[in-house]
């Protein structure tokens, strides 16, 4: 981040930590502040907007949204959230896996489902999801107001490959995740943490080779400029949680409480007919743009060979968390066998 960028936000944060300040309880607050990590008109922000309409439509409180970038990358707004100085906060378990270990269960390579309804059911009805996780997040000062599914991951690099001898040393950008680094390590590349806003920079000066993201965020990040060959592997879906200070939330009335978690259900479902079809449109805006723009779809056989590997990223998991991520894995794995079921 250049320094001019780093001066705007301590200004941001500066001003609204006065503004926390003049409020004398902020369990009370009239205007409840709330961050996420995306950009205007984005998944995250899809949501957010619709939380803070049926926040503001069914009560006199009011929600002040920052987006990304306005107060900071994703590890400044979770701070800012669990110091109370922030309200609300959208965050991928991909950053607060370093945090909550055993959120980092997503990144288990070819262990989602890889069709939207599947995932969808998935989301509604996982006991992992709505009874095992809240637990964790509140042991983290964190309400979990709910989880969501955004896109299917997509790779993007310098070459396109078809095996994971195709990416063999090549440097992969990777969220600040312990678990998504094994994962880039068991396909053969070398991980390189870094922020959200250092990728497309890193990217187009060489300083890494790929990255991966659900593809609206590579047409909403340009990432497509700098990256342009488009990789489907089908390794997995980026998912993302919306959460309260914990503090803040056990201080309010109950039907505040209620109106937070109908907000949180209400804005779950319209994010679900928004994201369907949003893949695919996406890709067609970012062919139509740039005519160096090549995707590869894997075919079941060359996913086994990655498959073969991500094994071994499922015996980190549990290696990094204990009997609790084990247990978290089996919940895990009779939730998607019910899902299975159900189709």
């Amino acid at each position: 981040m250049n320094i001019t960028k780093t001066i705007i936000r301590l200004a941001g944060v500066s001003l609204l930590v006065l503004g926390a300040l003049t409020v004398t309880n902020a369990a009370n607050a009239d205007t409840w502040r709330y961050a996420h990590e995306e950009n205007k008109g984005d998944v995250q922000d899809i949501y957010a907007q619709n939380f803070k309409e049926y926040i503001e439509k069914n009560s006199d409180h009011t929600v002040q949204i920052y987006r990304f970038g306005a107060l900071g990358e994703s590890d400044d707004i979770m701070e800012q959230t669990k110091a109370g100085i922030l309200n609300f906060v959208n965050q991928s378990p991909g950053f607060t896996g370093a945090q909550i270990p055993e959120v980092q269960i997503f990144f288990i390579p070819y262990l989602m489902p890889t069709d939207m309804d599947r995932v969808v059911t998935f989301f509604r009805n996982s006991t992992a999801i709505n009874e095992d996780f809240p637990k964790l997040y509140a042991d983290n000062g964190l309400e979990l107001l709910g989880m969501y599914p955004e896109g299917e991951m997509v790779i993007t690099v310098d070459e396109a490959f078809t095996s994971p001898e195709g990416l063999k040393d090549k440097k992969m950008r990777v969220m600040t995740n312990p678990l998504l680094s094994a994962t880039y390590s068991a396909f053969g590349a070398i991980p390189v943490p870094l922020p959200t806003g250092e990728v497309y920079g890193a990217l187009q000066t060489s300083i890494i080779n790929g990255q991966e993201n659900p593809i609206f965020w590579i047409e909403s990040e340009q990432l497509y400029e700098v990256s342009p060959n488009l990789v489907y592997t089908s390794h997995g879906w980026f998912t993302t949680a919306a959460m309260a200070n914990k503090r803040f939330y056990d201080k309010l009335q109950n039907k505040d409480k209620q109106l937070i978690k109908s907000a949180a259900d209400h804005a779950f479902e319209e994010v679900i007919v928004h994201i369907s079809g949003l893949a695919d449109k996406a890709l067609e805006r970012i062919q139509a743009r740039n005519d160096e723009v090549t995707v590869t779809r894997l075919d079941n056989t060359q996913i086994e060979a990655f498959k073969a590997r991500a094994q071994q990223v499922e015996q980190k998991f549990i290696e990094m968390t204990g009997n609790s991520g084990k247990e978290l894995l089996q919940q895990f794995k009779k939730d998607l066998n019910n899902v299975q079921h159900r189709h």
